[in-house]
């Protein structure tokens, strides 16, 4: 399947084989972490 014919889901799944995840928590949470940096919200003065 080409990748514009991939589902979100699809996609996501591929991601995180793609990472080496596995259905450790922690694990998961780690290798999340290396991908999605958050950015802290800034309030207004």
């Amino acid at each position: 399947m080409s990748a514009e014919g991939k589902t979100q889901l699809d996609k996501f799944k591929q991601a995180a084989r793609d990472l080496g995840t596995d259905d450790d928590e922690a694990r998961f949470d780690e290798r999340v972490r290396k991908l999605v940096k958050h950015k802290p919200v800034e309030k207004p003065e």
